[in-house]
């Protein structure tokens, strides 16, 4: 058979006709079984998430509806104050205002009016979920709840015509022939941080089993300053027990176990003070409290499980105090219940400054809060009048400083004669000191005795709720550092500020270095030459984070004692008259005290082994 051309082209033709058919076909009904498989893939994946829900929703609904039931049951007699309807009412003195719920008949949320959060906002105290004050009740055989999870079923409030104001919580069981019932009630007192709570238990020799009351106490201390960190490090947990006080830093432990009676217990963020009292006391109990990350803005969260012993009798009355305010000194103190031990005025290793605190820096603080509101003003005269109390042991200091410059000359020349021989040159340098009557150590004694000032204002500083808020200059609050300079990232050792009063503080203490080592001779040993310049440095990093109270006071200090340090110097001491009587003192017969004698046989020892060290080379 032939084919022509033309006939074997149409065969080619018809072939990629078919070839080109069955390649779409086959691409048409692939990209359809793509399609339908993805379709069926999301079907299946819907259907799966809905029974996945259902089986979710349908677990949390019989999870919620067992948990209904559970407390039901748990309810006892107590059963239609399960499911209630929260209530609140507030009442308010002049220093805050409280909200009160009838779930658990307790405080939801007190808020200070003499006091605002870094939000501008007031500060709120136990305003938290985690927040609650309840105890166990027996409901029905074998059955107990917290009152806490119940909703009171009445609420009433009333004013007083003593001036406070009272709101009370009913409980009674829907069991006629039990005769239960719970009554808390509150009463507010003007100007008054301090609540009444009275407990009234009808039945409750049911109600509590051999007359104990199992008290939970939860309490979250929110962050309420800037620096979360320096309020974390200033936050304790206190309390009295057997009539003496005590207290824990946070950080150092987690829990308390109670074996003995208590009077009270609370936790103290730095400004803030939140405390139970048992009028009875607690017979016993624990306290345990945790710290949150930095990130969930809460200081601490604690739980305090406390026992009473309530009389077993178809009635008991068990009174409570509850406190929410300032740790504010003069405030707390008028409890006369030790509240204001825990206002550090001075602890742990300073504990010696409180006694100065409370007898000096407080009362003069307190005279100067009369005279003017601005705090800046008030750190200043403070300043003044610490350094004029001080100011015999300055112009001690400073004379000393002034014979030390007297006998420059000599010293100078003591030094030429005897090089590098700093044994030597130490004894005849002495020697010198005792002949012309001049103690060395004479500038650092006054020093040293204004240490323990320092330490009491650093107490002081960080506790007095006056100064949190109060603004100066460019310092918006003196309780917190001032931070005008920021670095957007974080200095090892410095921070992420640069405080402004840290670097007046700085300065102003070189400047006193520089002018004191001009005053004083040459020092031989390198460290003591160059320590004075140390120190400020140092300073930088140390006041970078600290109050800016505390450095400006440092600032004023510094100034002042630059100033009197001039015009002791220059006007004051007469050096004319410290020459002649350094020349009249090598006259007089001396007689050496035992720590010079001790002290010069120690360096003639010295001095023998070195030269005997020396020979042995050779």
């Amino acid at each position: 058979m032939k084919f022509d051309r033309n006939t074997v082209l149409g065969f080619v033709i018809l072939a990629a006709l078919f070839f080109g058919y069955f390649y779409v076909t086959n691409k048409q009904q692939s990209d359809h079984r793509k399609k339908e498989a993805i379709k069926k893939a999301y079907t299946d994946s819907v259907a799966n998430a809905n029974r996945s829900l259902a089986d979710t929703l349908a677990g949390r609904t019989d999870s919620l509806r067992n948990d209904s039931v559970t407390r039901i049951v748990k309810a006892g007699t107590f059963q239609d104050a399960v499911n209630g309807t929260e209530q609140t009412v507030s009442v308010q003195n002049e220093l805050m205002k409280v909200t009160f719920s009838n779930k658990g008949g307790q405080v939801k949320k007190v808020e200070l009016k003499n006091f605002k959060g870094q939000d501008s906002t007031l500060i709120k105290l136990a305003a938290t979920d985690f927040d609650q004050l309840g105890y166990v009740i027996n409901t029905a055989n074998n059955q107990t709840s917290n009152t806490a999870d119940l909703h009171f079923n009445q609420v009433d409030s009333a004013a007083n015509a003593d001036g406070t104001k009272t709101v009370w919580f009913t409980l009674k069981s829907s069991d006629s022939s039990a005769a239960s019932s719970i009554v808390h009630k509150f009463t507010v007192r003007p100007n008054d941080y301090m609540l009444d709570f009275n407990v009234e238990l009808t039945g409750a020799d049911k109600l509590l089993t051999q007359g104990n009351m199992n008290l939970s106490w939860q309490y979250s201390a929110v962050q309420q300053e800037s620096d979360i960190t320096f309020e974390k490090q200033n936050t304790q947990v206190g309390y009295v027990k057997d009539g003496t006080f005590d207290y824990h830093t946070i950080a150092k432990r987690s829990s308390k176990q109670f074996s003995e009676s208590v009077n009270w217990v609370g936790v103290r963020q730095r400004f803030f003070f939140t405390i139970l009292v048992a009028k009875n006391n607690f017979s016993s109990g624990n306290m345990e409290w945790s710290i949150p990350p930095d990130s969930a803005k809460t200081i601490v969260r604690s739980v305090a499980n406390m026992k009473v012993q309530v009389p077993v009798a178809s009635s008991a009355s068990v009174p409570f105090n509850i406190y929410y305010g300032p740790s504010d000194y003069h405030t707390l103190k008028k409890y006369d219940m030790k509240f204001e031990k825990l206002v550090n005025l001075g602890q742990n290793i300073y504990a010696f400054v409180r006694p100065i605190n409370k007898f000096i820096i407080m009362p003069i603080f307190d005279f100067l809060q009369g005279l003017t509101t601005n705090m800046g003003i008030v750190i200043a005269l403070l300043t003044l009048v610490i350094r004029l109390l001080t100011s015999p042991l300055i112009y001690k200091s400073y004379l000393s400083g002034a014979k030390m410059k007297a006998l420059k000359p000599e010293i100078a020349k003591l030094k030429d004669k005897f090089g590098e021989d700093r044994q030597a040159m130490s004894m005849e340098q002495m020697k010198l000191f005792r002949e012309a009557g001049v103690n060395p150590l004479g500038g650092c004694i006054p020093a040293l005795l204004q240490i323990p000032i320092f330490f009491a204002l650093f107490s002081f500083f960080n506790a007095e709720v006056a100064l949190r808020g109060a603004s100066f200059l460019w310092a918006n609050d003196l309780s917190a550092f001032d931070d005008p300079i920021k670095f957007g990232f974080h200095i090892p050792l410095l921070g992420s500020h640069l405080s402004l009063f840290n670097i007046t503080a700085v300065i102003t203490s070189f400047l006193i270095s520089f002018y004191s080592m001009s005053m004083t001779p040459d020092q031989s040993n390198p460290v003591m030459k160059y320590l004075p310049y140390i120190f400020p440095i140092f300073l930088l990093f140390f006041f970078n984070r600290l109050p800016s109270a505390l450095t400006w006071y440092y600032t004023v200090s510094n100034t002042i004692t630059l100033i009197l340090q001039i015009i002791i110097q220059k006007y004051i001491i007469d050096h004319d008259k410290i020459l002649a009587k350094i020349e009249l003192n090598r006259k007089k017969p001396k007689t050496k005290s035992k720590w010079q004698e001790r002290m010069e046989q120690m360096q003639e020892q010295q001095k023998k082994i070195k030269d005997m060290q020396q020979k042995n080379r050779r």
